[in-house]
């Protein structure tokens, strides 16, 4: 790989990268088929993915049509691939199999072992027949959409085609690896004012925050509105978070501790719930929610907001907070709802619901449309990564396990062929007019 790395610190020409020679096989972050059980009879918390993800040596699958291969420079921890590890709530091999019976060529996934990871930034390498969009030297990011286009329902939005996947979650070859196979309709230019890892950490949460809070699809949110914001500061909310405050909407930030209070501040947000302070306790036991709690987490928000209720709820912790969040949005209100990282049956009473004509919206990642726009906005500055901390391929286990304790600020990093942090900057007038925002951010 040393010849890739060579290439790519000389900025070599596009001819250059296409007259490199491939390696038979390429570093990566795998999870085992025959250890799917490993876990069996813990609970969640107690599942260790530093025990289930490996790093192995694996073939460089075969280039198909539409596709190209990406020097993986950085990469970054998402929870699907904590989900991946712990084997909840299925194995990811059962995806995998079922998107090998398709063709031929989706065969390629279905192996014994599963390369995760969602996120990249990198330099295209080669491309399969019919891309021309994306040429071998290129500098790239990937957001993680899969889809194969070939039925009518993914033409308005491709989120509906019936093919739709989630690369290196719900597909084979991510990106927690030297090297990726990505869709050319994956790919997006690498913001020049960004290292390597904090370009590679916005891509998935960006998105999913963008089509969540800020599309059509999503909460469609306006100017003025008032955006009930869980986690903040974390990897997905602290996008909202900027996405609020950008678009003119007033955003109330839930945080655990003063912590992240202080790093929402830092994003510019003035109206913070810290939950460790105010002791909240929305369920009484595993069965019992308790509305008295919704109600005094209305009344700080009503406290905070001057007597206004909350017209979007940005909602991904899920069960233990989705009883509150439809009680706390205003009549005609929306809840949108991705991921429930901490539980996917939500309980929640319908009365507050009908009667109030209150909306939930459900919202998963983001179309190449939205993608583009999110990735756009931090190329121009206008929202930046929360990257917080930076690992190694070697340490993944450890940095997922921080995502899946929630011992995490931000996105997490991961180094993959870059050798350090720091490296993969090429706009450096840019990167001195936002590094306060970016350290800020990150805070550093």
């Amino acid at each position: 790989m040393q010849h890739i790395l060579d290439a790519i610190s000389a900025e070599a020409t596009s001819e250059d990268f296409a007259a490199l020679d491939l390696p038979p096989s390429y570093r990566a972050v795998t999870l085992h088929k025959d250890e799917v059980d490993m876990f069996e009879g813990l609970a969640a918390r107690d599942k260790d993915p530093r025990k289930s993800l490996h790093l192995d040596d694996v073939a460089l699958p075969e280039l198909g049509p539409g596709e190209a291969y990406v020097a993986v420079m950085a990469s970054a921890i998402n929870y699907n691939t904590v989900w991946s590890s712990i084997f909840e709530p299925v194995s990811t091999f059962g995806f995998l199999e079922r998107y090998g019976r398709i063709s031929e060529l989706t065969k390629r996934h279905d192996l014994p072992y599963h390369v995760v990871g969602s996120d990249l930034s990198g330099v295209v390498l080669k491309t399969g027949p019919g891309v021309t969009k994306w040429k071998p030297g290129t500098e790239v990011v990937a957001h993680c959409l899969s889809v194969e286009l070939e039925d009518s329902d993914g033409h308005d939005d491709s989120m509906m085609d019936p093919q739709q996947r989630t690369w290196g979650f719900e597909t084979n070859f991510g990106g927690l690896a030297t090297i990726a196979l990505v869709k050319s309709n994956q790919l997006m230019p690498k913001p020049a004012h960004l290292t390597w890892e904090e370009a590679a950490s916005p891509g998935l949460v960006n998105s999913t925050a963008y089509r969540q809070l800020v599309s059509k699809n999503g909460g469609n949110m306006k100017q003025g509105d008032n955006v009930l914001v869980w986690g903040a500061s974390g990897g997905l909310g602290g996008f909202a978070t900027q996405y609020a405050l950008n678009g003119g909407a007033v955003p109330i930030c839930v945080v655990s501790n003063e912590e992240k209070a202080a790093i929402a501040r830092s994003m510019g947000a003035e109206l913070i719930i810290n939950r460790s302070e105010e002791g909240y306790q929305f369920w009484k036991d595993e069965h019992t929610q308790d509305p008295k709690e919704w109600k005094r987490l209305g009344a700080k928000i009503r406290e905070l907001t001057g007597g206004e209720d909350i017209d979007i709820v940005f909602e991904h912790p899920g069960r233990e907070t989705f009883g509150a969040s439809v009680y706390v949005t205003r009549k005609g209100g929306i809840i949108t709802t991705c991921a429930s990282t901490s539980g996917y049956m939500h309980e929640y009473d319908n009365r507050y619901l009908w009667m109030n004509l209150k909306r939930i919206i459900s919202s998963h990642f983001a179309n190449y449309r939205e993608s583009w726009e999110a990735n756009r906005l931090i190329a121009k500055g206008m929202i930046h990564p929360t990257l917080s901390r930076t690992y190694t391929l070697e340490e993944v286990g450890q940095a997922a396990l921080d995502v899946h304790h929630n011992l995490h600020q931000g996105k997490i990093g991961v180094l993959c062929l870059a050798p350090e942090e720091g490296l993969g900057v090429r706009d450096h007038e840019m990167r001195a007019q936002h590094l306060d925002a970016i350290n800020r951010f990150r805070g550093v």
